[in-house]
């Protein structure tokens, strides 16, 4: 029987709060497969692979798995592990010796780049092998997709976040600087303008790094907001950068962390919104400048759980499945846009994937660079969910002095 033994699965990268939706959805559409014997876990991702570290969730029951599908962040844990090809060399020789026929990997353009290695190796063996990449991203960065499990969920938190901080603004007039995750693409920090109902709803400003950041303008915008509305609600993507390319944070600021992969540190240590808030302060004299750092709570915050997104991760696991056993393909599973609001899933090779980002498309970003557009909020509004929130304002008239 084509690709008989048995399956790993593994989460790699950033948790999501539907990720595990993804993971209980390719466990239990495997198991109905004769041709799997077993279905092993990786904990901590490809680390786990190396390391020898499996769970045979081929014995875990059922009503677990639901329960744990509902829950937030990677239930195998996940790593930053970026395998080279002596790692992806190092998990195909364990694979093999667990005589693994398909391997499925959750996560971004990192994952499905150490697939297209290890999948290479079986090729050049004539080992009998099939790697799957099973899109994740809060980031929505994949390309070949109109957007990626993960993201309407964070996109409902942060719009929901930003519909808060603009009423508190209103309360109590200032300046607010949210920073949003989002190192080469936008469409997290974007999805803060959902929420905007009143001509005066923040945020009033929003900044993405698909356009040059410009101190001056900066300030200028500010100011114009401030003028008009006496307060000011911006939205930062964490990832914003000058007209070289680098991160705004190594203009800000001398000293700069950097993590596993070299990159920069962004926005963890909270630095880039006090930097920004700062700017304000000292050119503008605003004395009221507040910022936050939104960090891990957008990504697993389990309260906030867009419902479109919990259906279509779900979807993609089962999907990635059946493309591996039941038509027998190698690839990545990409979600395509039809209709006003519906999806179809296809099929990508891991070569379209791997290392690759996809960027705001101009038509999302107005022509000033300090906002999103109406075909932005048409874009992201289904993806947040069907239950939505809207803010109310007292309508009763002032009365007279």
């Amino acid at each position: 029987m084509k690709h008989e033994g048995n399956m790993v699965i593994a989460q790699g990268g950033g948790p999501t709060v539907v990720i595990n939706q993804s993971l209980v959805g390719a466990v239990r559409q495997a198991m109905d497969y004769p041709q799997v014997n077993r279905v092993y876990g990786a904990i901590r991702g490809v680390a786990g692979i190396v390391n020898e570290e499996f769970l045979d969730l081929t014995q875990e029951s059922p009503s677990n798995l639901e329960k744990v599908a509902d829950m937030p962040a990677a239930a195998l844990s996940s790593t930053r592990d970026k395998p080279d090809e002596k790692y992806c060399r190092e998990i195909f020789d364990v694979l093999k010796a667990y005589n693994v026929r398909s391997f499925f990997y959750i996560g971004g353009n990192d994952s499905s780049d150490a697939l297209h290695i290890i999948k290479n190796f079986a090729l050049q063996e004539n080992y009998d092998f099939r790697a799957v990449h099973i899109p994740k991203t809060i980031d929505n960065d994949l390309v070949k997709n109109d957007h990626t499990p993960g993201y309407g969920s964070a996109a409902k938190f942060v719009a929901q976040a930003f519909m808060g901080a603009n009423l508190d603004n209103r309360s109590l007039p200032g300046v607010y600087i949210g920073v949003v995750m989002g190192r080469h693409a936008g469409f997290l920090t974007a999805a803060s303008s959902a929420g905007r109902q009143y001509p005066d709803d923040g945020p009033h400003l929003i900044y993405l790094p698909e356009r040059v950041f410009d101190t001056d303008s900066y300030l200028e915008d500010v100011k114009r907001v401030y003028e008009k509305f006496g307060r000011c609600v911006i939205a930062v993507s964490e990832g914003i950068q000058d007209s070289a390319g680098n991160p705004m944070i190594t203009q800000l600021q001398d000293k700069v962390e950097t993590d596993a992969h070299g990159n920069v540190q962004l926005s963890g240590t909270g630095a880039l919104g006090d930097l920004l808030a700062q700017v304000v302060k000292d050119n503008l004299k605003i004395k009221r400048v507040r910022s936050d750092t939104f960090g891990y709570l957008q990504r697993s915050f389990w309260g906030c759980v867009s419902d479109v997104d919990r259906e279509e991760a779900r979807e993609v696991g089962e999907k990635a499945v059946q493309f591996a056993l039941g038509n027998d393909e190698d690839g990545s599973v990409t979600i395509n846009r039809t209709g006003e609001y519906s999806v179809d899933y296809g099929y990508a090779t891991l070569e379209e994937i791997a290392g690759k980002t996809k960027y705001m498309p101009d038509e999302f970003i107005n022509q000033e660079g300090n906002d999103v557009t109406p075909a932005f909020r048409e874009y992201v509004t289904p993806l947040l969910g069907s239950e939505w929130l809207r803010t109310h304002r007292l309508k009763a008239p002032h009365v007279k002095k």
